[in-house]
């Protein structure tokens, strides 16, 4: 059994990467085993996704459930755009039919969604505003999702800037980090579509900079995943309990809790 051994906030960081972002509902099903409740979390792409659905109280197995329910069809559609191949606006529909038309500030654990100023290049760490616009403007994957507009600014995924938001969740003030790479030890695959070529692109593109983005976690979780595909969902499952068994791992070296 662990238990808290000292009052000092604790934050989650969720990483993108799409379908594999699966993974992140079994870590947060080994986080519930132990009793580790995370006071922060912040969240970039598919980690944006299910960092708001729990941050809005839904449980691991109810994150389950939604998963396992989902096909690529159920959050993207033909785009007309001049900006990209897809839309991704389906995203907000399924937020808001499984926790409503909410805002950031409004979820029971602060929450902060990992965008990228596709004008500046900057980060923007979305903590107020309407969810659902939020959560698609950090999964626009460029070239394959349209861009979303918020406060003037045109929005894309948040992984060119910070893939795994170990320092997003930090300024939020979280003491310790625990953070989910779903590419830390990926090693990628032949595409068999536009979309997978465009999705490799981009995860090599920022793979060299999320090692250094990640050293200030205390707990790094970095499943082993170059056996499934990003973008076909029929390995949810297996997904979720690599990332249930990974975490149950690392949380045993975890600073923050000890065996009672």
């Amino acid at each position: 059994m662990k238990k808290e051994i000292n009052s000092k906030k604790i934050g989650l960081a969720l990483g993108g990467g799409s379908v594999l972002g699966a993974t992140h509902i079994g870590v947060l099903k080994a986080l519930e085993e132990n009793n580790i409740k995370p006071d922060y979390i912040a969240g970039t792409s598919i980690g944006a996704i299910i960092g708001a659905l729990y941050a809005f109280g839904k449980n691991s197995e109810e994150i389950e459930k939604i998963a396992l329910d989902l096909g690529w069809t159920d959050i993207s559609s033909i785009s007309l755009s001049k900006y990209a191949l897809l839309s991704n606006k389906k995203l907000g529909k399924l937020l808001i039919k499984n926790i409503g038309d909410v805002n950031i500030e409004d979820s029971k654990i602060p929450l902060s969604i990992v965008a990228t100023d596709i004008e500046t290049g900057k980060k923007v760490a979305l903590k107020k505003g309407n969810l659902g616009r939020a959560v698609i403007a950090s999964s626009c994957l460029p070239g394959v999702f349209v861009p979303e507009e918020i406060d003037d600014k045109l929005l894309i995924d948040g992984g060119v800037v910070e893939n795994v938001p170990v320092k997003t969740v930090a300024e939020m003030g979280a003491d310790h980090i625990i953070g989910v790479d779903l590419y830390g030890n990926y090693k990628g695959r032949k595409p068999d579509s536009v979309l997978g070529v465009l999705i490799n692109a981009f995860n090599y593109l920022m793979a060299a900079s999320t090692n250094n983005q990640t050293e200030d976690a205390d707990v790094m979780i970095k499943p082993e995943l170059s056996s499934f595909s990003k973008v076909k969902t029929k390995h949810i499952k297996a997904l979720i309990e690599i990332g249930y068994k990974e975490a149950k791992k690392n949380l045993k070296k975890a600073p923050f809790t000890q065996t009672a």
